[in-house]
């Protein structure tokens, strides 16, 4: 591998070497003394011979050295360059993993994934060459670019030292996504990632560019919580689930796991983990009152990731489900008030709400009042309009999706609908599917049913009414609005509560455009303003812990965990498989980074200079 030189003009410098020749040849100008011999001046005499333009030039120590000097320090401003990498690229992105899974120990008291990979980019930068420039991005669930590309050292390592783990799983595609970006602005023709391997194997991502993938070591064994969610009984009692798992270098170890309630341990389980295992254990909570649940994994042993130990449940306290239904609507009406606990509204009196946690209507009117959970009958929604007509025949239903949480339990066997939907022509499944529609059920030209998932609220659409059907008929209508019933205490979180996951926090039900501030671990601190629906959603929560939401009234408490089973398993792929069948191997070998030779040239030549002056200022040997 032979050096290149980024300073080439500097070799101008070279000339500086036709004086320092000169300046040997020329005669020294010697004062006259009159002496009685000169025996003891003959060195003197050898002098003036060196000294003469005339004479034949002779060896000279002194002039060797501060030929090699001058070489050395012209070398050095040259800029030389030792290439050993693949290519000299002018610019490098580098994608650099800091997901939760980064933050895992190899080893009791080691250093951390990220730490690991700070040290094989920091050897970059120290030996980065003046001709290339690097852009630093971090990854996690979403990227972003710590630096523009630059080859200043100094500002490299200011922002790989404040890089920092943040408790969320990785998203690769994402930062694909952004490197991609960043090629239709700046050229560059290689990247490299620096992770622990933990993301899926495959991706659909067509690469414009190579890769570099560079895997730090894997880390130790670890056990972390990777479910935790509460049911309340009928008799009011939560009942507390927590499942936990490994990864694959799990070593058997024995830990407890504790429910506390601030600093009161409220019930303790010991448990023996073994590699492979992955227990559930259950608590229970006698509570009709809110409270916030803090479930935590003790390792007796060493556990290589500790944001995985710790979960947070924010259970409500117990209330009745409130229901809106149309007086018309009498059938939907006797089947809620066989069920307990539900208050229906238009009530005896006619009190209404301005929310609720389930409306069931056939009133087009309706459909603009706030529930969680809305089902509208015998309506065609304004964004199916255009994919669906209506024709009044008598039809049977095709097939229907058993195993939905709506149809759980509900035949449609036999069912008689004297509305016939038919999907308009050329109109397939996949165009609903882009809407957002799950089509539950089908009838022999179009969907009878269909579920449309959004973050503030479930829509269950059916495009009959149960009126102009046998179904009111059968058993299986009871359980049809049972199941809505259930899907609204979920989504009331009055029967089931899942332990919120960091990356954004779940959304909650304030006044319309109510500012509140958000502090949580880590200084997190931000101000947030509730929309016009009354709904505070998109806070993000990058580290686990509890979030503390502070308005006008009582502050909320909300506690994010991991709860990711990838993160947990701390995976590490030792292949990307992408597009058109193209794979990128991992390499954990030290990087081969392009080193700079200018300093170690001027060490040398400092060295030089030193033994110079102890050759010019040495005493003479004597006889």
């Amino acid at each position: 591998m032979l050096p290149t030189f980024t300073a080439l003009s500097s070799a101008w410098l070279f000339l500086l070497t036709i004086p320092l020749i000169v300046f040997y040849f020329l005669k020294l100008r010697r004062p006259r003394q009159v002496i009685p011999s000169l025996v003891l001046w003959r060195q003197v005499l050898a002098d003036q011979r060196v000294n003469s333009p005339f004479q034949r030039f002779k060896r000279h120590i002194l002039l060797l050295l501060q030929l090699i000097l001058l070489a050395l320090l012209v070398l050095a401003a040259m800029q030389p360059i030792l290439r050993r990498g693949p290519s000299g690229a002018t610019r490098l992105p580098i994608l650099i993993d800091n997901s939760a899974s980064m933050a895992a120990l190899d080893k009791p008291g080691g250093q951390s994934r990220l730490d690991a990979a700070k040290a094989k980019l920091r050897e970059l930068i120290n030996h980065l060459p003046s001709d290339q420039e690097v852009c630093l991005i971090a990854f996690n669930r979403t990227a972003h670019r710590l630096t523009g590309f630059t080859n200043s050292q100094s500002e490299l390592r200011e922002a790989l030292a404040t890089l920092k783990v943040e408790d969320v799983p990785s998203d690769l595609d994402d930062a694909l996504r952004l490197a991609q970006g960043l090629a239709r602005t700046v050229n560059f023709e290689r990247i490299w990632l620096v992770s622990d391997g933990n993301f899926p194997q495959q991706t659909p991502f067509e690469l414009s560019f190579r890769i570099d993938y560079q895997r730090v070591a894997p880390a130790g064994s670890n056990f972390g919580l990777t479910a935790c969610n509460a049911r309340r009984d009928l008799d009011g009692q939560w009942e507390i689930f927590v499942q936990l798992a490994g990864n694959a270098e799990a070593e058997s170890t024995t830990g407890a796991v504790e429910m506390r309630q601030g600093d009161q341990v409220l019930a303790s389980e010991r448990v023996t983990l073994a590699k492979g295992s992955a227990p559930r254990l259950s608590f229970r909570l006698a509570s009709k009152e809110a409270a916030q649940v803090e479930l935590r994994y003790v390792p007796e042993g060493f556990d290589a990731l500790a944001s995985d130990n710790t979960a947070w449940l924010r259970l409500p306290a117990a209330r009745p489900l409130s229901a809106f239904v149309p007086e018309t609507l009498a059938s939907v009406r006797h089947a809620l008030e066989a069920i307990p606990g539900v208050n229906v509204y238009p009530d005896a009196g006619g009190a209404t709400q301005s929310g609720y946690d389930l409306l069931i209507t056939d009133r087009e009117s309706d459909l603009s009042t706030p529930a969680r959970v809305v089902a509208s009958l015998g309506l065609i929604p304004e964004d199916l309009q255009p994919l669906v007509t209506m024709e009044k025949a008598n039809i049977h239903a095709i097939d229907w999706r058993r195993d939905a949480p709506t149809l759980l339990h509900v035949s449609l066997d036999d069912v008689l609908f004297t509305e016939d939907p038919h999907t308009v022509a050329e109109v397939t499944e996949t165009r609903f599917r882009e809407l957002n529609y799950a089509i539950l059920a089908e009838g022999p030209h179009g969907p009878l049913l269909l579920e449309k998932n959004e973050s503030d609220r479930l829509l269950v659409t059916a495009l009959f009414h149960p009126d102009r059907s046998t179904l009111i008929y059968r058993v299986g209508f009871p359980v049809f609005v049972s199941n809505l019933v259930q899907a609204a205490l979920r989504r009331g979180e009055l029967s089931e509560v899942n332990a919120a996951a960091t990356g954004v926090l779940p959304s909650l039900a304030l006044s319309a455009g109510t500012t509140v501030q958000v502090s949580g671990p880590g200084g997190f601190s931000r101000t947030e303003t509730a929309g016009s629906d009354g709904r505070l959603s998109g806070v993000p929560a990058p580290l686990i812990g509890p979030y503390t939401i502070t308005a006008a009234g009582e502050p909320i408490v909300v506690g994010a965990a991991l709860l990711s089973p990838a993160e947990t398993a701390l995976g590490t792929v030792d292949q990307i498989e992408f597009a058109e069948q193209l794979k990128v191997t991992a390499t954990s070998d030290a990087f081969r980074v392009d080193r700079s030779l200018w300093w170690p040239l001027s060490v040398i030549a400092l060295g030089l200079l030193a033994l110079e002056w102890w050759w010019f200022q040495r005493r003479p040997l004597r006889a």
